[in-house]
């Protein structure tokens, strides 16, 4: 499985127990939809390598406890401290409506209701601590945030977004 078919879950935080129980922190709003996996990819040395679930729960209610099947001591937790987590991208829920993953929309037309036509979407920057839009001008990129109230319609089948930015945001980069 290569990290470009999967969606990142989450970090192995710390060990639960001395048999080998880890805590995971999920990267997700809802990590009750996560709690009756069989198996998950674990990046190991950049290569992810498939761990299968004995038994998982939630853990104060954001955590996830995991017991995987080949790790039953501390020394094999420790190893895995820190790893990060991912699944194939068809685990993913399906939204509708306003709602996308950032890898759905790379690729979609963004249009402004008064400026029209603002270029192809070419990424998500979320290292920001507000996520933006990255989309190509003819060469030119402008970074609009990720701001609901911005975001009026979100058309899967036409590959567009339409949104509603403040006047001059669009023009600045130009």
């Amino acid at each position: 499985m290569q990290k470009e078919d999967c969606f990142y879950l989450g970090k192995i935080v710390k060990k639960y127990s001395f048999k080998g129980e880890l805590l995971v922190k999920l990267d997700t709003d809802e990590p009750e939809l996560f709690t009756e996996m069989e198996s998950v990819f674990v990046e190991q040395r950049k290569n992810l390598i498939p761990f299968f679930i004995e038994e998982s729960s939630l853990h104060k209610s954001e955590l996830l406890r995991v017991r995987f099947e080949d790790v039953t001591n501390e020394e094999e937790a420790n190893a895995l401290i820190g790893a990060h987590l991912y699944l194939p991208l068809e685990f993913l829920p399906e939204l509708t409506g306003n709602k996308f993953y950032y890898h759905e929309i790379i690729g979609f037309t963004a249009e402004d209701e008064s400026f029209g036509k603002i270029g192809e979407i070419t990424g998500v920057n979320d290292t920001t601590s507000q996520a933006l839009f990255e989309i190509d001008r003819e060469g030119t990129e402008i970074l609009i945030p990720m701001i609901d109230h911005f975001i009026k319609n979100v058309d899967r089948e036409n590959k567009t977004i339409l949104l509603d930015v403040p006047e001059g945001l669009i023009e600045m980069y130009l």
